[in-house]
């Protein structure tokens, strides 16, 4: 059995984002910071505890937006620090934990991951000595094709989020015929933040949680809908698979300010 676990979106650099404990915001910090520091704690704290319950871990995918970049569209005013080479640490912290035999990064947003033309991730990638950094992933574990990419388009309805995951599925199909990607069992997407899968007895199609917390200024005034924070893992024996999502679960106290 082949255990593939899939991390996406861990911002990590912003005070909401999977934050190591080296770079925990202070819990004496004032207003809203204290509230991120209470938060970086715990979901740090479960983050560990899953990935030790999986151990071992053949296979990490790093799906996208490790890092939350310079965030210029809020002045840089929700980082730990501005300094690229930091979240790019943070996100190898969190990546260590797993100690997978094989780690795979896929390429995030520009915005978070590129912000001055340079792949961050691609960085990071050289950090924790891996293989090259992919725009778009097909990898092939014990028989099952797995189609990874990070950005997928989102809806602002309950019922419309699997359009966009399996339209994604559809055009993998087409892509196929052409000989231009195999044809996939489980296509995989992130972005959005939120945790949605559709498929058939062929497939699935899903996009993972974020390991981003709640509490950023752009999700907080521009966004509605729920947002889901964890990750996911497949277990893959001769070309069949099973899989479960981990979901954090904020509490009410991390929520009331």
């Amino acid at each position: 059995m082949r255990r593939v676990v899939i991390l996406s979106d861990l911002h990590s650099g912003h005070h909401a984002g999977l934050t190591s404990p080296a770079w925990w915001t202070p819990e004496s910090a004032p207003g809203h910071l204290g509230v991120f520091a209470q938060q970086q704690r715990a979901m740090w704290r479960w983050y560990e505890a899953e990935i030790a319950r999986l151990q071992p871990i053949d296979t990490l995918i790093v799906n996208g937006d490790a890092i939350d970049g310079r965030g210029s569209r809020s002045g840089s005013t929700e980082l730990i620090t501005a300094d690229l080479k930091v979240p790019c640490q943070i996100a190898a912290d969190a990546i260590n934990v797993t100690s997978a035999d094989n780690i795979r990064i896929v390429a995030g947003t520009p915005y978070h991951s590129g912000p001055d033309g340079e792949d961050w991730e691609d960085v990071l990638t050289s950090m924790v000595g891996t293989h090259p950094m992919k725009g778009h992933l097909f990898l092939s574990v014990d028989g099952v094709i797995f189609d990874v990419k990070h950005k997928v388009g989102s809806s602002g309805i309950p019922h419309g989020r699997h359009t966009a995951i399996s339209k994604e599925r559809l055009w993998n199909v087409l892509w196929h015929e052409r000989n231009g990607a195999p044809k996939s069992n489980v296509i995989i997407r992130s972005h959005v933040h939120y945790h949605e899968f559709s498929g058939n007895p062929m497939h699935i199609a899903m996009t993972t949680p974020a390991l981003q917390g709640w509490g950023s200024k752009y999700g907080e005034r521009q966004c509605s809908g729920i947002v889901d924070i964890g990750f996911v893992h497949f277990d893959v024996e001769d070309g069949q698979y099973t899989w479960q999502a981990h979901l954090f679960q904020p509490t009410l106290e991390l929520l009331v300010r």
